[in-house]
């Protein structure tokens, strides 16, 4: 259930409004207006990146205000009472943690005002990841970054990761984290694959909406294919050694994985269902499964069949890494839980960490490097 945000003026006093982007086929993120009040500053995200625009205060065209190759640009501000309009804006990308920037629309000028991580960033062996984009089977136009090792040498084989978003209604971005940090997972020596699979924001809102009663194995058999695509075209690449791993309704796609494929050596999935029908019963968010999956699943729709892993139970084999937080009520203890008697059961090789204080995410400093730990050490083990 996905629909763009998009701008709106509104009369104070007859009410009557105007969607002022209504020809922008991308989210409305922040905006901001210009001291003569004629122009609107606004940002949305584009294939990875989080780009500034700009329109008429009365609606119409919206165009890239300034360029840009890598990075988000998030939140705008602009001084009401200054002599020309100024941007003053927060930039980050995956190697450069927030800083502030000063924008000058009339020259396009981007000027940075803060550098508090300078001297940190001259030391780390990190470069921003690369874009490439394919075509899939299904005809959609699916866009990837690559993230490669410290030390990195084109001559050499790396193994794999193939990290899947949650959301689904998000889209992998340039910029820093720490949740899931691409530099973090690749630096033992991975290469990091990121899909913008169809369900991804950033590229329309049709694309967004293109999952409705499809819910995993649409874009799960395009990760599989971003995949294939990174590995003929990446010669350093190790085909033998891949692993896949996602949170929240990547933690879904981990756990699709599970039943679907046995290309993967490994798997980790955190926060993610193994059952639609418990999820459903279970999570606080039930209106907008309920609207995916074509209504409740006691009205016999098979897609609650076809497309919950657990209904292919018998096919789990792939070694995996569950993790999730007790206070999590997104995606429930109890579907974890579920999972991991079913990956014992079938005497799969699996290992369970539940974090008692911790919600969707692992938010907490000491539990993060301890998840990062447990990561690193499930991906030595099995690549």
């Amino acid at each position: 259930v996905f629909n763009l945000t998009r701008l709106v003026s509104v009369d104070a006093f007859s009410g009557n409004h105007k969607v002022l982007t209504a020809n922008f086929d991308n989210s409305v993120n922040s905006f901001a207006i210009t001291p003569d009040s004629k122009t609107i500053y606004l940002t949305s995200e584009d294939a990875g990146l989080e780009k500034i625009y700009s329109m008429s205060a009365s609606g119409g065209e919206v165009k890239q205000a300034v360029e840009q190759t890598k990075g988000c640009y998030t939140g705008l501000a602009i001084p009401s009472k200054a002599p020309a309009t100024t941007i003053f804006t927060s930039w980050d990308s995956s190697i450069n943690p927030p800083e502030i920037f000063r924008i000058n629309p009339s020259d396009k000028t981007q000027t940075p005002l803060t550098e508090f991580n300078k001297e940190a960033l001259a030391k780390w062996d990190v470069a921003s990841p690369e874009h490439f984009w394919f075509t899939s089977k299904g005809g959609n136009k699916i866009h990837n970054m690559i993230v490669k090792p410290p030390k990195f040498d084109a001559a050499k084989k790396y193994p794999l990761i193939v990290l899947m978003h949650g959301g689904p209604h998000t889209m992998w971005r340039d910029n820093w984290g720490v949740r899931w940090n691409y530099h973090l997972i690749a630096s033992p020596g991975y290469v990091v694959v990121l899909t913008n699979y169809v369900g991804s924001t950033g590229f329309g809102e049709k694309f967004a909406q293109g999952i409705q009663g499809d819910p995993l194995k649409t874009p799960g058999d395009e990760i599989n294919q971003a995949a294939d695509e990174a590995i003929k075209k990446y010669s350093f690449i190790d085909s033998s050694r891949q692993c896949a791993a996602g949170a929240s309704y990547g933690g879904h796609l981990a756990n699709w994985m599970q039943a679907s494929t046995t290309r993967y050596k490994c798997l980790v999935s955190h926060a993610g269902l193994v059952s639609l029908e418990s999820q459903w019963g279970t999570s606080d968010s039930i209106y907008g499964r309920e609207k995916n999956l074509g209504g409740p699943h006691w009205e016999g729709a098979k897609i609650w069949k076809e497309q919950s892993p657990s209904s292919y139970a018998k096919n789990f084999k792939t070694p995996v890494l569950v993790t999730v937080g007790e206070q999590d009520f997104r995606v429930p203890l109890n579907n974890s839980l579920e999972y991991w008697a079913i990956l014992q059961r079938q005497k799969v090789p699996s290992r369970l960490i539940v974090f008692p204080e911790e919600n969707h995410w692992i938010l907490k400093g000491e539990n993060s490097r301890f998840f990062y730990s447990e990561l690193h050490g499930w991906f030595k083990k099995w690549l």
